[in-house]
């Protein structure tokens, strides 16, 4: 079940229950006996790459029952996107390995089933109920999201809890049922605007004399050109435009702040334009002189780079290049994750 975009928190009617937002891996679990299974929201097997969580299935569920909720890994001070995304690798000794480094944990927001019984067919009212119920003797692995029926809370949460590295807040009436593929959930996420230098471009992957995306940069304290992203969702016709207008701003690498980008396609390396998730994929890109600068809309950030792929708001001509600084973001009150899951920062090492 899916959530649909909405720009404020509801205050209802109908009766709502609110919720964190958790920003980790979507997941339902399986368990039947001694048989645990994570599939992921596109139905994608994760359970080979959370060993831990199988194990703690296996203590901390009931014997059978279907549990939907959000794989998460907890940071020193919140949640860790990036060590929750390094855990999708392919070597079984790594999986192994960062199971113990950087354990993950389950936080449960609905239940699906549990014994022989369907839950899907009633309201979540009475789902939650029964979530409570089944996460009595859970943790320290798998743990019940916290919830309110109070509007204020909600905003009090929507703006506490992102010094936490959660995501904003989801609003669900009390009386729906589980219906899969609908967004029939409300969610509201944080939204906020950054002027960003554009450094570069890539092509688009159509082979058309088109731009792809952008390539985005802010100056850090020492006056370096930090890249923190991308945007790339434009028309066609709006892509070919572009093309034409930055030639005059290409550059060869060896005048651009990011000429690590010129062997980029010979050796990729985790420090420079190389994936960390995919060492083959290829980041390379046309350079261009940082003089153009855009808004772009955006949620909140993942370290220095866009934790979501952020959208195209306008172009800003009036703007220096040179003032697109990070002092420009908004940066949230750090939040203990203990506050909202007690518990969950148990599971760092």
């Amino acid at each position: 079940m899916l959530a649909k975009s909405v720009p404020h928190i509801p205050a209802g009617p109908p009766a709502l229950s609110y919720e964190p937002k958790w920003d980790g891996f979507r997941s339902i679990c399986f368990r039947d006996g001694d048989e645990v299974e994570f599939g992921s929201r596109n139905e994608r097997p994760l359970t080979r790459y959370f060993p831990e969580l199988v194990a703690a299935a296996l203590a901390e569920l009931p014997p059978r029952c279907v549990v939907d909720g959000e794989i998460v890994v907890a940071g020193a001070q919140s949640l860790d996107f990036d060590a929750l995304q390094l855990r999708m690798h392919p070597a079984s000794s790594r999986v192994r390995m960062l199971a113990e480094k950087t354990p993950a944990a389950f936080i449960a927001f609905d239940l699906l089933a549990i014994g022989d019984e369907d839950l899907t067919a009633r309201p979540f009212g009475e789902r939650r109920a029964a979530l409570e119920q089944a996460m009595a003797a859970s943790g320290p692995s798998f743990h019940l999201t916290p919830v309110t029926t109070d509007v204020g809370t909600a905003h009090r949460w929507f703006d506490e809890f992102e010094g936490a590295g959660l995501d904003g807040v989801i609003a669900k009436p009390l009386t729906i049922t589980y219906q899969p593929d609908k967004r029939i959930m409300f969610k509201i996420k944080h939204a906020r605007t950054a002027d960003c230098v554009v450094a570069g471009y890539r092509l688009h992957k159509s082979g058309a004399d088109a731009v792809g995306s952008l390539m985005l940069g802010l100056y850090d304290d020492a006056g370096d050109l930090a890249s923190v992203g991308v945007i790339g969702a434009f028309p066609m016709a709006t892509r070919r435009t572009l093309l034409a207008e930055l030639q005059p701003l290409v550059v060869p690498f060896d005048e651009h702040p990011w000429n690590w980008g010129g062997h980029a396609v010979e050796s990729p390396t985790p420090r420079n334009a190389g994936s960390r998730w995919n060492a083959c994929k290829d980041l390379s890109f046309v350079p261009l002189r940082p003089e153009r600068v855009v808004e772009v809309r955006y949620d909140h950030m993942e370290g220095q780079r866009f934790r979501h792929l952020p959208q195209f708001n306008r172009w800003r001509p009036d703007r220096d290049p040179r003032s697109c600084t990070f002092e420009q973001l908004e940066q949230p009150v750090g939040f203990d994750l203990d506050d909202i899951v007690p518990g969950l920062g148990s599971t760092r090492r």
